[in-house]
């Protein structure tokens, strides 16, 4: 089944679709996004999404192409017309295809470039992984000064995952003067006897909307939680760790670096904010 693709307007054939070479997106990386997950046709936090899009795009000074409800109408139907169940939902918004390359932005009458697609992922919840535990290894951060933007700059994380295949490890923290920022495609956390440990926000890393969710929901269940920067080795020496995304929920980490953390198995905190999570998204799923 070939799927269904918005761009700029127009649900199309995925083999119809087409982005201009001059688009700023492909030339400069001159773009933002967002990945918000579908499970049982429900949407997931959407609203968290669409406020962090609005705050990209101003952040970047890129205009704001439609209103939230249009972009939620654009999501369901996709899900729709793609017999989406459990999956993800990519958006891309870049400032758009002036005509030709120049460093310098394009004037206000450039429409910016909006791109929608799905992918299906049977099963998104259910992934043995939450099982098993992930082990992730330690790497240098030497990414821009703006983490807190979501932008479609991913080289370097994209790298990292690489990184991490080749030590046999599935993901990797990036490490900025001597402590954990956040992963290559998640937030990060550690637990400590009764308290959920992560870094405070700043432009340092994403503003997580599942991380939000998370910490709210382990405030609401009488969790300690504190907000700062920890290491490497303190993580490795921590009861439990874990990892927080919109695809991968909460993703209990049982090694850092050859180590294993805690029993080596996951722990029971991340365990029943993962069962949390799921529950009340899924409840308050659009």
């Amino acid at each position: 089944m070939t799927r269904t693709v918005y761009v700029n307007g127009e649900y199309l054939p995925e083999t119809e679709a087409k982005v201009s070479i001059f688009d700023r997106g492909f030339l400069m990386a001159d773009g933002v996004y967002e990945v918000t997950s579908v499970l049982g046709g429900k949407l997931i936090d959407f609203e968290g999404h669409s406020k962090r899009l609005e705050r990209s795009l101003s952040e970047l000074q890129i205009r704001k192409p439609m209103e939230n409800e249009a972009l939620l109408e654009i999501h369901r139907e996709l899900v729709a017309r793609n017999g989406i169940e459990d999956g993800l939902i990519y958006m891309q918004i870049t400032r758009g295809a002036p005509g030709d390359r120049d460093f310098a932005f394009p004037s206000d009458e450039t429409e910016p470039t909006v791109v929608l697609f799905t992918q299906s992922k049977p099963g998104l919840a259910d992934s043995p992984a939450a099982k098993t535990g992930i082990k992730v290894i330690s790497i240098p951060d030497i990414r821009w000064g703006r983490r807190d933007i979501k932008t479609v700059q991913l080289l370097y994380p994209s790298m990292g995952k690489m990184m991490a295949k080749a030590a046999g490890a599935d993901d990797a923290w990036m490490v900025e003067e001597g402590a954990v920022t956040e992963g290559t495609s998640n937030n990060a956390y550690i637990v400590k006897g009764s308290t959920i440990i992560t870094r405070q926000l700043g432009k340092e890393i994403l503003h997580g909307i599942t991380r939000a969710a998370v910490l709210r929901f382990a405030r609401e269940a009488q969790m300690k939680v504190e907000e700062r920067a920890f290491t490497i080795e303190e993580a490795q020496a921590a009861d439990e760790a874990f990892v927080t995304s919109a695809s991968t929920f909460v993703m209990p980490v049982v090694e850092i670096d050859g180590a294993s953390v805690g029993q080596g198995t996951p722990g029971p905190v991340a365990t029943r904010l993962r069962e949390i999570y799921l529950e009340e998204s899924r409840k308050a799923g659009l």
